[in-house]
């Protein structure tokens, strides 16, 4: 069997290897180090500091920074994946980058183990570490469901709460319900106010914005589903009658103005 590397999951995240450096940070007893108790704003400035010496560092770094933490003698652990946007400093001495986190690998951060091989190295090109082994993937820790009137989804994350094992419980709890849902687009704050009931849950009707971002609906095809947000407005027992489940639309069709200046057609 053909080992697993960290190619696949690469491209599967939609990381082109030569737009890319892999960096394994070590924990330091320095002062200006990182250490086991280091939080993640922390790391991240840790990382945003790099030395003015091209020698040691690139020049022009590429647009992705994924970045371990060495774990034992030849392996790292997934910290993050990192945008960088641009040098914002340079003093001769130390360079000062523009950084920030992204969703790529965002489901395997601190759970993928890689087998590391050059362990003099602190960075490498991407295209290098490629071949690297996964030495594991831990579970994910579930996580807990914040309640029907707090959950506010982007869709990226209403894509992994489909997906990932760790969001079972939302899946679960989503399945539970019908109701009316509101759907903002960000870059415009045009709603649309829609509803699952019947035989169809929540969580079904949410897996189709997840699966194509627009869920068959007309009104949406044609925009972006990444500045699509998610929200609750009412939920309802499936045992509901449909004309009460239709009362709470139009009232929220309504409420939020989502015919004459939102994106509802009718």
């Amino acid at each position: 069997m053909t080992p697993l590397t960290l190619a696949p999951i690469l491209a599967h995240a939609g990381i082109d290897p030569l737009d890319a450096i892999a960096i394994r940070h070590a924990y330091s007893r320095e002062h200006d180090g990182i250490h086991a108790d280091s939080t993640d704003e922390e790391i991240l400035a840790y990382t945003r500091d790099q030395t003015s010496d091209r020698r040691f560092f690139p020049a022009v770094p590429p647009r992705f920074w994924i970045v371990f933490i060495k774990e034992g003698g030849d392996q790292a652990r997934l910290w993050a994946v990192l945008e960088n946007r641009g040098q914002v400093s340079d003093n001769g001495s130390r360079r000062t980058f523009d950084l920030v986190e992204t969703d790529h690998l965002a489901d395997l951060r601190e759970r993928l183990v890689v087998g590391w091989r050059s362990p003099r190295s602190f960075w490498m090109h991407a295209s290098t570490a490629a071949p690297y082994p996964v030495v594991s993937i831990a579970d994910a820790q579930p996580v807990p469901f914040p309640g029907f009137d707090r959950l506010i989804l982007e869709h990226p994350q209403l894509q992994a709460v489909m997906r990932e094992h760790r969001y079972a419980a939302w899946r679960t709890a989503l399945a539970s319900v019908v109701g009316i849902y509101l759907i903002t687009d960000t870059r415009d704050g045009r709603h649309y106010v829609g509803k699952a009931d019947g035989k169809e849950s929540i969580r079904q009707r949410w897996n189709a914005y997840a699966t194509n971002g627009h869920g068959g609906n007309r009104d949406l095809i044609g925009r972006d589903p990444e500045s699509f947000r998610f929200s609750l407005l009412r939920v309802f027992d499936p045992s509901t009658p449909t004309e009460e489940i239709n009362a709470a639309e139009s009232h929220f069709k309504g409420a939020l103005d989502s015919r004459t200046h939102g994106l509802n057609a009718n």
